[in-house]
């Protein structure tokens, strides 16, 4: 069975943009997200201050969890090849934040492990259900919705799967919807991570 897909109320396809040097893949949020102030838990077991440790950082925020049997996989593993393609200065700009929407089943120890299997730089964090839907209000994506169990006692977890994106000054303009191609990616990274202190 796929897991349940929910989008952010954008508008509809993929925006292009003139912006960057050619064709973009990212769509223009109607309305600048600040980054939310939320405290929540690294995958140390540490508190995390989102607005305290992405301060001056080209933030990629994503919303999933570790037993998604694909949007969660496909997105991570497209951007860690992504990563892999760039240059050091251009990936050393950039935080790829993976919230978790399963705090139930997702402890810090198991949110390390499953980003280790795509890249140990990527950050991890979980909360309580309240702190995480709060995050997700405040973020401008629809919360996440978890399905009744099975008689085996797994479920799915319906969640947003689009990838903000927050710029140094702490605020999210655009989006990139699920699908987004690694070669998009990579053309749109560097440019990205080329506003960070200019």
């Amino acid at each position: 069975m796929a897991a349940l897909v929910l989008t952010i109320g954008i508008g509809v396809g993929v925006a292009r943009s003139g912006e960057l040097d050619g064709p973009s893949a990212y769509v223009e949020l109607p309305v600048p997200v600040p980054l939310p102030s939320a405290a929540l838990i690294d995958t140390d077991g540490r508190p995390y201050d989102l607005r305290d440790h992405l301060a001056g950082r080209m933030t990629l925020l994503f919303f999933g969890y570790t037993n998604c049997p694909d949007a969660c996989p496909i997105q991570l593993a497209v951007l860690a090849k992504s990563f892999d393609a760039l240059p050091s200065d251009v990936r050393a700009r950039l935080s790829v934040v993976f919230v978790t929407t399963d705090p139930g089943r997702d402890t810090p120890e198991r949110l390390r492990q499953y980003l280790d299997g795509f890249d140990s730089s990527f950050v991890g964090l979980t909360g309580s259900v309240g702190e995480l839907s709060d995050l997700q209000i405040a973020a401008g994506v629809p919360v996440a919705v978890a399905e009744q169990p099975a008689t085996d006692g797994t479920y799915l977890v319906g969640h947003a799967t689009q990838v903000l994106v927050f710029e140094e000054d702490g605020f999210a303009r655009r989006a990139y919807p699920f699908g987004v191609r690694q070669s998009d990616w990579v053309h749109d990274l560097p440019y990205l991570a080329a506003q960070v202190g200019s």
